[in-house]
């Protein structure tokens, strides 16, 4: 056969590829050139195809290089062809779309985890392209509430499958449910770890109005207000902020209700550990009174060692109630009577601080005649006119005066 034969032949042969060629196929090919607002293909066919940049994705795109590159091999399907004007488009969404439906239903049955990359942030959520525009709502990104999305453009996320309707083309997606089902998992193992009576390091992660919730090796345990330190903490925000390194000590673990309370003050020397060494009876200390009830004062000498002044230690003179000579929150003087710390008890002393006041000479009582009291019809003695006299004039003084 002559060479001329031959390359006629292999001309027919391509010629009735050409015309095999027809609407809703779908072909093969790669990205040779790209212009802002379209794609160009090579498919083996006697011209290049172009795919317009509405076809080339399911979301949103400001140029056609944002979402194919040159080199790219993609799939497409013939949406038109016109031989005679040469004219051949294609669409890379479409078999995208088609492609995807399948692999998403797939994922929602399975419920498995899967990666997504993040193509724009919108108002209410996050936007991915998985064949078809995937959403997920703010509510469904973290375990925690994010306020600013911004940086979130081009991250990898996991995600699930929360809901698919391809009748009205929509896909939710949710990252939270891959966190919270990896959190649960981790909360599992990292409880069956922890004994009680442990110490260990933790990170605060959020502060309360009634304490600190702190991560303990993926898992948060609750610090409750009164368990911060051994002196009174008004709130959280007071001591700590969210982030700092912290010691706890774990009181209890309830694998059944997931809660786990920790201590931070169980780590830290009490207030009367030190108290014995800082303190001894006799000495006089600085203290405010915290609280007055009716039989004392308790005063305050160190933070969270408080001792009572008993009512009859706090003033020289009687006294009905403390509330006649104290208020709450007053500084006064105190001596210290008495110190147990390991009774956590202290006895003080108010009056002791302070001088007595001197007692009022008494008044003297007149001499007392002890001479025998002689009988008056005793006939040894005499009664003159003028002893009677005296006598009565002692007796009634002034009285006799008016009837002179």
């Amino acid at each position: 056969m002559s060479e001329e034969i031959k390359n006629q032949e292999a001309t027919q042969d391509e010629l009735d590829q050409f015309v095999s060629l027809k609407k809703g196929d779908t072909v093969k090919g790669t990205i040779v050139k790209l212009e802002d607002n379209q794609a160009y293909v090579s498919i083996g066919y006697k011209y290049d195809g172009v795919i317009p940049i509405r076809e080339l994705s399911s979301l949103h795109v400001d140029s056609a290089s944002d979402a194919v590159e040159v080199g790219q091999e993609v799939e497409a399907k013939v949406l038109t062809i016109d031989d005679e004007k040469e004219k051949l488009v294609l669409s890379k969404r479409a078999i995208d779309s088609e492609n995807a439906w399948d692999q998403l239903q797939k994922h929602f049955e399975d419920q498995d985890v899967f990666e997504v990359v993040i193509a724009d942030v919108v108002k209410g959520g996050l936007v991915a392209d998985v064949g078809v525009r995937g959403f997920i709502p703010a509510s469904m990104v973290e375990r925690h509430f994010v306020e600013d999305f911004s940086d979130y453009k081009g991250r990898t996320l996991r995600v699930k499958v929360k809901e698919i309707d391809r009748e009205n083309n929509k896909v939710i997606l949710s990252q939270k449910d891959v966190l919270e089902q990896e959190f649960e998992a981790n909360k599992v193992e990292v409880m069956a770890g922890l004994q009680e009576g442990q110490v260990i390091e933790g990170t605060v992660q959020r502060l309360t109005q009634f304490g600190a919730f702190v991560d303990v090796g993926g898992v948060d345990g609750l610090v409750h207000v009164s368990e911060l330190a051994w002196t009174h903490v008004e709130k959280p925000s007071d001591i700590l902020s969210e982030g700092d390194k912290v010691n706890v000590k774990v009181l209890k673990v309830d694998p059944e209700k997931g809660k786990i309370s920790l201590s931070m003050k169980a780590v830290q020397p009490g207030p009367w550990e030190t108290a014995g060494d800082k303190f001894n009876a006799s000495d006089i200390v600085t203290g405010v009174v915290k609280r007055l009830v009716d039989f004392g004062a308790f005063v305050e000498i160190a933070p969270g060692v408080e001792g009572l002044v008993h009512i009859s230690q706090i003033s020289h003179k009687h006294i009905g109630t403390p509330h006649e000579v104290l208020k709450e929150g007053q500084e006064v003087q105190v001596k210290i009577l008495d110190m147990n710390p390991a009774e956590q008890r202290v006895s003080l002393s108010i009056k002791e601080t302070e001088e007595a006041p001197a007692q009022a000479p008494k008044a003297e009582r007149p001499a007392r005649n002890n001479a025998p009291r002689e009988e008056i019809n005793n006939p040894n003695v005499s009664l003159s006119n003028q002893g009677m006299s005296t006598t009565l004039g002692e007796l009634f003084g002034d009285k006799l005066s008016k009837f002179k």
